[in-house]
């Protein structure tokens, strides 16, 4: 059993696994830095849920490989919280939010991220890769002025030579992660050269010590629950979302299965314990999970490794740190964006259904305007569903013959549901048919109380005519629902289908 457990942790190539983690930490600074800001709190806050998270997450989540901190996305949602009420409301907040993530999981909602459509799946990812691409666009500025002059085209060169060292030396050899090479060699060109560029020094001290066990300093009252519940709740959605498809992209770039129940519970346990150990919540990072990838981790040690080598920074290393130059991680993150963008939708157009396009481009839009990926991914799942159901509504078609007895018979083809059923009602003109007409549910399906409607009122347009309408294979279901057209129906045990329906009547 100690075997097994050590296993576990312990991957193919614990080299790779190591060497992935350093090249993530030294990433995750500026990141965790930045996003800390953005959310109003102080540099180490941001460090420490980058610490706490990706320590978690690495032992007990779902996605091995994956790489969980703190997030712009989580940073927009906190911001008002933490001006209108304080940083302890926030840290109440995320131990709230970890809660309702541990629930999430337990109660196995995570196969949800199922019905993610392929469309928004691509959305969501060249979405997050353009924020990303502007995050870096942002650091050409110092307060509200654009660099210039020489210390642009000194930016400039170091961040072209830190994305050609990232992209010729895998051509020579992979022994080393070529992210990594890139930010040591980078920084001792700079420090040796004497070149006068921004570093993470500039940015924020990030010395501090290891994080301390604190129960948030709020009112345990019903009135801070209804202060907190709002940003919890959309800090879990937002997390869960971000992680559990960031979980699939890795999913697809490892070519291996993840377990989005257990990365639920495991998202949960660490913003509970980030906000017990004074962190600023976060998710699955898409950029720093890519960047591990890409250096050859795989297994939970490359974010293990990661976790303790940022905390190591924090506590003995953070002066040689703050010297890596701005510039040579902004080459690393561009590098990321190539390599994030789904280069593969620009071919697309003309090649699959308008709606589809539109569906991805509304979901890589709203991305990047808002910042919001709950609410890109919801818009987007929407839109499928408004285009799936436009689709289905239109293939609903019917097949007429007459019987021996010269009566029409029609073939109902495709599904009747609340798209379908006025193009259903159209099918058939009562007037011009016989005076008796059979319809044969065999080959279509009636999936909802709209579609029972539907076949009731072409009942009734028939009986007011005074012609007799026949509905032969219909499921039990249907026969049930069914009003005016109840006693029309033509009952065949051994032909008639057992398909159930979507209706709340038989709930």
């Amino acid at each position: 059993m100690l075997f097994s457990l050590i296993n576990k942790y312990i991957s193919i190539n614990p080299k790779n696994d190591i060497l992935s983690g350093l090249t993530v930490a030294l990433a995750l600074v500026p990141e965790a830095v930045a996003f800390a800001l953005l959310a109003g709190v102080g540099p180490l806050v941001g460090l420490y849920a980058a610490f706490t998270i990706g320590l978690v997450t690495s032992i007990i989540g779902g996605r091995p490989g994956m790489i969980s901190g703190a997030t712009g996305a989580i940073a927009v949602v906190i911001g008002t919280l933490v001006a209108v009420h304080g940083v302890e409301y926030l840290f109440a907040a995320v131990v709230l939010t970890g809660l309702i993530q541990i629930a999430f999981g337990l109660l196995k909602l995570g196969k949800f991220i199922r019905l993610v459509p392929h469309p928004v799946f691509l959305g969501f990812v060249n979405g997050i890769a353009m924020v990303i691409f502007i995050g870096q666009i942002k650091q050409f500025k110092i307060g509200d002025a654009w660099i210039t002059g020489e210390p642009l085209m000194i930016m400039l060169a170091i961040i072209a030579a830190t994305m050609a060292i990232i992209y010729l030396l895998p051509k020579f050899t992979k022994v080393v992660p070529e992210i990594l090479v890139a930010v040591i060699v980078g920084s001792l060109a700079v420090i040796w050269l004497g070149l006068d560029t921004r570093t993470v020094g500039d940015v924020a001290s990030i010395k501090g010590g290891i994080p301390a066990f604190h129960i948030p300093d709020v009112a345990f009252s019903f009135e801070t629950l209804t202060i907190i519940f709002p940003y919890a709740l959309t800090m879990a959605l937002v997390g869960l979302i971000e992680s559990l498809l960031t979980l699939n992209l890795v999913d697809d770039l490892t070519e291996t299965t993840g377990q989005p129940n257990r990365e639920s519970v495991g998202q949960g346990v660490a913003n509970t314990l980030t906000g017990l150990f004074g962190g600023m919540g976060g998710c699955a990072m898409v950029g720093q999970s890519i960047i591990n990838i890409k250096s050859g981790g795989r297994g939970r040690l490359s974010g293990i490794v990661a976790s303790v080598a940022l905390l190591l920074f924090i506590l003995y290393l953070s002066e040689y740190i703050e010297m890596i130059p701005i510039a040579v991680l902004i080459g690393v993150m561009f590098m990321v964006v190539i390599g994030t963008f789904e280069w593969c939708t620009l071919s697309l157009f003309g090649k699959i259904p308008a709606l589809d396009i539109v569906t991805g481009i509304s979901v890589a839009v709203i991305t990047v305007l808002t910042d919001n990926l709950a609410l890109a991914v919801i818009v987007g799942v929407i839109l499928s569903a408004l285009s799936f159901a436009w689709e289905s509504a239109s293939k609903i078609f019917v097949k007429q013959h007459q019987n021996d007895k010269g009566n029409n018979v029609y073939e109902v083809h495709g599904t009747l549901f609340f798209a379908s059923k006025e193009h259903f009602q159209e099918l058939f003109n009562p007037k011009a048919d016989t005076n008796d007409v059979y319809i044969d549910f065999g080959n279509a399906r009636v999936l909802d109380h709209s579609a029972i409607q539907a076949i009731d009122k072409l009942a009734i347009r028939y009986k007011r005519i005074g012609k007799t309408l026949h509905l032969q294979h219909l499921s039990a279901e249907c026969r049930l629902l069914l009003k005016t057209a109840k006693n029309l129906v033509e009952v065949n045990v051994l032909e008639d289908p057992t398909y159930h329906i979507a209706d709340d009547k038989l709930a």
